[in-house]
């Protein structure tokens, strides 16, 4: 027959019941939370414990004010809704010095009566203030020592060879049985189309949306979790030198490794995919701020969307590079519209021959041509023969009458680009236009 002493000065005070448990790595082995709960009341029952509260949490207690339940019971505690905690054991409550300050901290003004695990009891005396403080310490250091433990198990991996965590889309892991065996292995359904996309854009000069266009009407191609890759996942995707076979750990460390899986494709495929996917600034400067022929005069036949333009270098071998220019519908009107790209040199041979098969309309064209001929005139008279070269005798270009010519009856881009050919740079200024000093 078991018998039961009450402690008369504990049968007033209301304890809240906390039980947590992490899902993380190092607290595998800790009593589930169910499991707390159980014990801890029947330590309250056999102890005559009045238990008002039972809060459970799933969260890591590493972090100091990241758990919003034990945030909760410490503000309820701060009221006077309770006078003492039950929990497992100190490490339940806290693993880091800012929860265990601010425990110690409603301790001593009072509203902790007490704090009470399976083995311990801790109360408002400054010896056992003092023992919580160096058990949740000890937790702390335990923690500490454990995550140090935890980086130098994966630097120690990736110095094998084997890149720590799931690799990217493209390989499974594999579990390996003796030492010579894969860890990381080649995913057989998706690897083909990951090499097809690196060959695609270093090759054939795709971008990233028209690889995105693709594997969402041409291919089957889905994550892992069965979506569709995402377009920021293939700029991603395409920076990523594991393909390759190196890896970099931790990332942003600058330490690289020689990976042992399988590479999907060779450094060369790589950088001409990489250097495909970028947009120098003597190339390409804003999105929309380029200036296409054609853009502004097409009408897309599948959706009635806006047809828009995208220009793409491929670098030859000798060094050069060769510009495309890729015409496609904005996709305003129909994001899921199926009409396909057109190269410009295939789009500019469609309009001259279709120039063949049309009536003009004469009006229209005799007024655009007289406007051109009026304009040559006036270029002619304003800035051919204007001065004449004291020591040839022959008549030179005047090129401040040029320039002023440009900027009077010149198109918008010429009268940039003459603006541009000024050495001084131009400001305006409470409405005047000034030549900066």
């Amino acid at each position: 027959m078991i018998t039961t002493t009450l402690d008369t000065t504990r049968v007033n005070l209301k304890y809240c019941l906390y039980a947590r448990k992490s899902s993380e790595e190092d607290e595998r082995q800790a009593m589930s939370i169910e499991s707390q709960v159980n014990e801890m009341l029947q330590l309250a029952e056999q102890q005559g414990l009045q238990v008002t509260d039972i809060r459970r949490e799933a969260h890591s207690a590493k972090n100091s004010g990241q758990r919003e339940v034990l945030n909760t019971l410490l503000a309820d505690i701060a009221t006077d809704m309770f006078d003492g905690i039950l929990t497992w054991a100190p490490d339940r409550l806290s693993r880091n010095a800012g929860d265990l300050g601010s425990i110690v901290d409603l301790m001593d003004q009072g509203h902790i009566k007490e704090i009470r695990t399976h083995g311990q009891t801790f109360s408002n005396s400054p010896n056992e203030k003092f023992l919580l403080m160096i058990l949740g310490s000890q937790a702390k250091l335990e923690n500490d020592h454990r995550g140090l433990n935890v980086k130098r198990g994966l630097r120690a991996k990736a110095g094998t060879g084997w890149r720590p965590g799931m690799p990217p889309l493209g390989y499974n892991i594999m579990k390996a049985i003796g030492p010579n065996d894969k860890k990381i292995v080649i995913d057989p359904e998706r690897a083909e189309t990951i090499q097809l996309i690196f060959k695609k854009v270093g090759l054939y000069g795709f971008s990233g949306r028209m690889i995105h266009r693709w594997l969402k009407e041409e291919t089957p191609f889905t994550t892992r979790s069965g979506n569709m890759l995402a377009l920021s996942a293939i700029f991603r995707m395409m920076k990523n030198p594991f393909y390759y076979g190196m890896f970099e750990f931790p990332e942003g460390s600058g330490n690289w490794y020689v990976g042992k899986h399988d590479p999907l494709i060779t450094k060369d495929v790589f950088d001409a995919a990489n250097e495909q996917m970028q947009r120098p600034d003597t190339e390409i400067t804003v999105w929309g701020a380029k200036n296409f022929h054609f853009t502004q005069l097409l009408t897309c036949g599948g959706c009635g969307s806006g047809v828009t333009a995208e220009e793409k270098f491929k670098k030859l071998l000798d060094g050069s590079k060769r510009r495309y220019v890729y015409y496609h519908c904005t996709r305003g009107r129909d994001v899921n519209c199926a009409e396909k790209f057109i190269r410009e040199e295939e789009l500019l041979k469609q309009l001259l021959y279709i120039i063949d098969q049309v009536d003009l309309n004469t009006i229209a064209a005799k007024r655009k041509f007289q406007e051109e001929l009026e304009r040559f005139r006036k270029f002619a008279r304003g800035v051919l023969g204007q001065v004449t070269d004291g020591s040839t005798g022959q008549k030179v270009v005047d090129m401040k009458m040029y320039v002023r010519y440009v900027l009077q009856e010149g198109t918008r881009e010429e009268k940039q680009e003459i603006l541009k050919c000024l050495d001084s740079k131009l400001m305006l200024k409470d409405q005047k236009v000034n030549i900066e000093n």
